[in-house]
């Protein structure tokens, strides 16, 4: 019999890597996915690849195309609009429950994440950029006392990963990004939670419009509806 937590321990690694291959371009839309290529790469048998692939299949991250096997999965402008509709209203509640339920906490830990995130934007690291920007969010859902609100948007991350990805680069967002993270992080802790509810759905709200207009054109609408 196989054994089991190994075997899905190296596929969950496996994953993880080919995510992030997905998400920081190295893989790039519509680029046909060979699995004993892909093996070679990371150094493993063929068999993690494969359930590997399955799983970023299903979720959304890989697709089938006909004669080509799997490839990576072009960006879904409509699924993006629609993740930062509800991104916009979830943010901004997390941060007016952070404020109301001690915002003075966020003070440190939210500092030293400003810190490691404007430093992946001067290394020009996109991985890491995304890395902080996760634990941005993270942290004001943990400080918010709802965990509820860490459940509903974890399974949209790996999505929203890859949108970030597909568009950080060769743009000034990065470091709006993190004057805009900075801003929040000082309402929150000055106990404005009326402030620091509008900055985050200004914030979701200027991402959609920033993201989704290299997509497809159609984010300002979204901005209208949250300032």
């Amino acid at each position: 019999m196989r054994m089991l937590p190994t075997q899905r321990t190296l596929v969950e690694q496996v994953y993880g890597e080919l995510l992030a291959a997905i998400t920081d371009g190295q893989l790039r839309p519509n680029e046909r996915l060979i699995q004993d290529e892909l093996a070679a790469r990371l150094g493993v048998s063929r068999q993690p690849v494969q359930q590997a692939l399955l799983l970023l299949r299903n979720d959304g991250l890989v697709t089938s195309a006909v004669g080509r096997g799997l490839v990576v999965a072009s960006v879904d402008a409509e699924r993006a609009r629609q993740l930062y509709e509800i991104r916009a209203v979830i943010e901004g509640l997390a941060a007016r429950l952070s404020t109301e339920h001690g915002g003075e906490r966020a003070r440190i830990p939210g500092a030293e994440i400003v810190a490691a995130g404007r430093a992946a934007v001067a290394a020009g690291s996109v991985a890491r950029m995304i890395k902080a920007d996760l634990e941005f969010h993270r942290l004001l859902y943990a400080l918010s006392g709802n965990p509820l609100i860490a459940q509903t948007t974890e399974p949209h991350w790996r999505h929203m990963g890859r949108i970030m990805g597909e568009v950080l680069t060769g743009s000034d967002m990065p470091d709006r990004i993190w004057d805009q993270h900075a801003a929040i992080i000082s309402a929150v802790v000055a106990g404005d939670a009326a402030r620091a509810e509008r900055l985050s759905r200004q914030h979701i709200a200027e991402a959609a419009v920033l993201f989704l207009d290299r997509l497809s054109g159609e984010a300002p609408a979204l901005l209208d509806t949250v300032r």
